[in-house]
């Protein structure tokens, strides 16, 4: 009530500043049962004169909603994103039915809605992305970069070799099963027997699986583009990826995976203990675990 202050008269002005003494009195004595006499007086002062100057509850309300959905959308925009897997090309690094947080930032910031971007930096092998499927800008997919620009691709006998080298790669004796579904029609298929092996890649560490038999053709030697990225998901024999539409480009990106805050799917319902995994653990408690149906 102060800025108004100047707007009243003699008499209020006298009144006003009487009502805030006391209060700043009764406060500064620490007199707690003047308090609350003082508060009421300065509170019917103000619902009297100065009425026009106090905001109203919805008015404060909407303006508190308004700046939270204001700061949602820009952390959204900017900072980071959520995204469910609605496929099991990721499996047995993501799941049907996990929901992911995405960090936008990590490969620069894209002004939304454009191309265009600022302190950008190149994505890594290993580093799991969720992009812009080039050949439907209204799809978003998540892979795997297996390769980046200038990197020469090739995939024999289910070996992917970069630049001539095979990655190195482990067998694991595991059992291995997965049933792959649509998490967006809820689609269920067979269950399919597979094995897993743990491959590395730069500085990561991560486990892929191939089906028993394994029927996926070998990929012929190709040279990742400038400003590209080849990627592949990591359950080889059932992900669309780059081996047959091409590679990424990096204005297609929008973030790198970083953790899964929620998950549930059939047949175990919530999957508490993958909630707050990181999309790039590489324990040995997650490289052993076996793949579950689901």
């Amino acid at each position: 009530g102060k800025k108004h202050r100047e707007g009243l008269g003699e008499a209020p002005r006298a009144e006003f500043d009487e009502a805030v003494e006391a209060l700043e009195a009764a406060r500064r004595d620490k007199a707690m049962e003047a308090l609350p006499a003082a508060i009421e007086t300065l509170d019917r002062f103000l619902e009297k004169h100065l009425a026009f100057g106090r905001k109203s509850a919805f008015r404060e309300y909407t303006e508190s909603i308004g700046i939270a959905v204001i700061i949602a959308l820009l952390l959204r925009a900017f900072v980071v994103e959520a995204f469910k897997i609605p496929s099991g090309s990721m499996i047995p690094t993501l799941k049907v039915g996990d929901h992911i947080f995405v960090t936008k930032i990590f490969y620069g910031l894209r002004v939304p809605y454009t191309r265009t971007k600022f302190f950008s930096r190149s994505p890594e092998r290993g580093d799991v992305i969720v992009f812009i499927f080039p050949r439907d800008r209204s799809k978003d997919f998540i892979k795997r970069v297996v390769a980046v620009a200038g990197d020469k691709v090739e995939v024999r006998r289910n070996i992917v070799y970069i630049n001539g080298k095979a990655l190195p790669r482990r067998k694991l004796s595991i059992p291995c099963r997965y049933r792959d579904h649509d998490g967006d029609t809820g689609q269920r298929g067979e269950i399919r027997r597979c094995v897993a092996f743990e491959e590395r890649n730069g500085d990561h560490r991560y486990r892929i699986i191939h089906d028993v038999p394994s029927l996926t053709p070998d990929y012929s030697s190709s040279v990742v583009p400038k400003g590209s990225v080849f990627v592949m998901g990591d359950n080889r024999d059932n992900s669309h990826d780059s081996r047959a539409w091409g590679a990424v480009p990096y204005e297609n990106i929008k973030g790198k995976a970083m953790v899964i805050w929620w998950s549930s799917g059939l047949p175990e319902g919530i999957r508490w203990s993958r909630f707050f995994d990181l999309v790039h653990s590489s324990s040995k408690e997650r490289m052993s675990a076996p793949v579950q149906d689901g």
